[in-house]
């Protein structure tokens, strides 16, 4: 930041990326007055923006009383990716940023917004925060000046009051936010929660002109009955709404649209197919979740993504008493079929259904999963790996590894007695939550592991670099880095991404400690498969083969998936596919998958004393 070495004081936007060991931001830039944008994009080791961010530049004044503002110029400021960022000191004599207009925080843990944002910042109309863990409030105090607000991902965020400005606000996913008030300027308010059953009280006390809801498709259907609904007292009031709910990739398959004066209310909602039925009416929660595995908002989302063509004409199943089952009844006529080893004639008696139907609503069903829910189970992003990472780190110490590959056996048995059983293997990988991040078929017949893996995608990307490229382990100053790796037992091959336990009859302390905790994680991908076919108890092998074998093995995956991310909050928020984020790339090294797995082993060995309980 030198003057003196390159002339900077005529410059006017400034962005700077990926400052991987910067502990503070430049005292310097506050000495550009003429800069009007500036952003800082990953920032990771920064935890504190303190005074000499913008006094300095007040040094320069030969008296208190003349000091001039920091950054007088300065219109835009975007501060994204500072992850560890907790605190920003701005106390309310320190002028600064009276031209600041649109303010952008992302990706951090500030826990309140400074004094003297809300002092000097006057000319600021727009905030955006995304994803800025901790914070609990937003006030008059720190943002009277809003007329633009866009909270996304405040996890923590409790209360939004006295922003008198405030005209347009935008609440993504704020799942603790109760209170809204002291915005009598709000014209617009876009509320996004997709999981959301019930509209949030504070509704009833605001009053916006236009309201844009995106929601669960059981709420959708209660806002479609009007007047006579249980949530119209909370929106009446609301001169033009527009509420969706999604199916599948599209966010607005379903709606319905409201206006006061003149009253008009339209939906493509077809109530009688959305009208709950005899099965799915069961008040007593445990028993819902005891019969079906799965929450009541498990079940709400199921239905929402499987919700089409596919499933919503069928007219012609009913009960045996002529009655047309809803859209739940089919999920549950499914779900039973998939969850029990009873014969089909048995679990139509149960329902009151046909055996034909059970059979017929269980092929839709399977269908549609198979068509909508495969974002279930992709490969993880850059972020997402990351996570993953972490977990294994944290419960079984195998650091930067990200996944166990295992083999699963399903077997069906003939529909008759000319049929031959009907056996297939599937590869998986699983990751520390049990969620099977990536499922190959591969060719038909018994292939060993070595020839399945050699023909899955899974070898093909990974050799080429594609997956599992992220960021390298180092593990000593004079030794190549460890590239990211999954797991697997002694049948798979050792490869520079793959690593499996050492065999040999004589370990070394450091071999063992590495078998030692190979072990204890591959046990994850043990604990999937179990779970797996415990729940889904067609693929125990008891059941004759469906029409078609690989959607029903496909659907079982994806539906075991969604409800462990669908009751872990923190997963659920890694399958939506809201954002593009910026993904560092790095091409694998040429790396001795020997050597690799004996500097990691070293490494584990080495760092065993440090490690609580151990």
């Amino acid at each position: 930041m030198s003057s003196s070495v390159v002339p900077l004081k005529s410059l006017r936007i400034l962005m700077i990326a990926d400052l991987a060991c910067c502990t503070q931001l430049p005292d310097g830039l506050c000495q550009l007055p003429y800069l009007e944008s500036f952003q800082i994009n990953r920032a990771p080791a920064i935890k504190r923006i303190g005074p000499e961010f913008m006094q300095s530049y007040h040094h320069h004044s030969p008296c208190p009383s003349q000091m001039v503002a920091a950054f007088p110029r300065l219109h835009e400021m975007e501060l994204i990716g500072m992850v560890e960022w907790e605190e920003w000191e701005w106390e309310e004599q320190v002028q600064a940023f009276p031209v600041l207009q649109n303010l952008r925080l992302e990706q951090c843990k500030l826990k309140c917004l400074p004094p003297g944002l809300a002092s000097h910042a006057r000319a600021l109309n727009e905030l955006i925060k995304l994803i800025v863990r901790g914070l609990l409030s937003c006030v008059g105090r720190a943002g009277g000046f809003v007329s633009v607000l866009f909270l996304d991902e405040n996890l923590d965020l409790e209360r939004i009051t006295n922003l008198p400005r405030l005209q347009k606000l935008t609440i993504e996913d704020c799942p603790k936010l109760k209170v809204l008030g002291g915005v009598p300027a709000l014209q617009t308010l876009i509320l996004v929660d997709r999981d959301m059953e019930t509209l949030p009280v504070y509704m009833g006390d605001i009053n916006p002109s236009y309201l844009e809801l995106h929601c669960s498709l059981p709420l959708l259907a209660s806002i479609a009955t009007g007047q006579s609904g249980p949530e119209w007292d909370k929106i009446g009031h609301v001169e033009h709404v527009k509420a969706y709910a999604r199916e599948g990739d599209n966010p607005r398959k379903w709606y319905v649209l409201y206006t006061t004066n003149p009253y008009n209310l339209e939906t493509n909602l077809s109530l009688s197919f959305m009208s709950r039925g005899t099965l799915t009416f069961l008040e007593d929660t445990q028993r819902f979740e005891s019969v079906f595995k799965m929450t009541r908002k498990t079940f709400s989302y199921i239905c929402s993504l499987v919700m089409g063509p596919s499933m919503e004409d069928m007219n012609s199943c009913t009960f045996i008493d002529g009655r047309v089952l809803s859209l739940q009844d089919r999920v549950v006529v499914a779900l039973r079929r998939l969850q029990c080893t009873e014969p089909t004639e048995t679990i139509g008696s149960s329902v009151g259904v046909s055996e034909s139907t059970v059979l017929l609503v269980t092929e839709r069903f399977v269908a549609a999963v198979w068509q909508k829910a495969d974002h279930h189970y992709r490969w993880p992003d850059s972020r997402q790996m990351d996570k993953i990472k972490s977990m294994f780190d944290k419960i079984h110490n195998m650091h930067n590894c990200c996944g166990v590959i295992c083999t699963i056996d399903i077997t069906f048995r003939p529909n008759c007695d000319h049929e031959k059983i009907q056996s297939t293997q599937l590869q998986v990988i699983v990751d520390p939550e049990m969620r099977f991040m990536d499922i190959w078929f591969g060719s038909a017949g018994r292939l060993s592991h070595l020839n399945r893996l050699y023909d899955s995608e899974l070898f093909q990307v990974c050799e080429k670099g594609a997956w599992l490229n992220g960021s390298k382990l180092k593990v000593a100053l004079d030794e190549p880095e460890v590239g990211e790796y999954i797991i697997g037992d002694a049948g798979y091959p050792l490869l520079p991404w793959l690593l499996t336990p050492y065999h040999e009859e004589d370990h070394s302390d450091y071999k063992a400690e590495f078998n030692r905790r190979h072990s204890a994680a591959t046990t994850c991908a043990m604990k999937a498969v179990a779970r797996l076919k415990d729940t889904w108890k067609y693929l125990q092998g008891k059941m004759p083969s469906p029409v078609n074998i690989r959607e029903t093995i496909y659907a079982c995956c994806m539906l075991h998936n969604i409800v462990i991310e669908m009751e872990d909050d923190t997963a659920m928020l890694s399958t939506k596919q809201k954002r593009n984020y910026c993904e560092e790339v790095r091409q694998l090294a040429n790396e001795d998958a020997v050597k690799a797995r004996d500097m990691l082993s070293r490494h584990f060995m080495s760092s065993r004393p440090s490690e609580s309980g151990e």
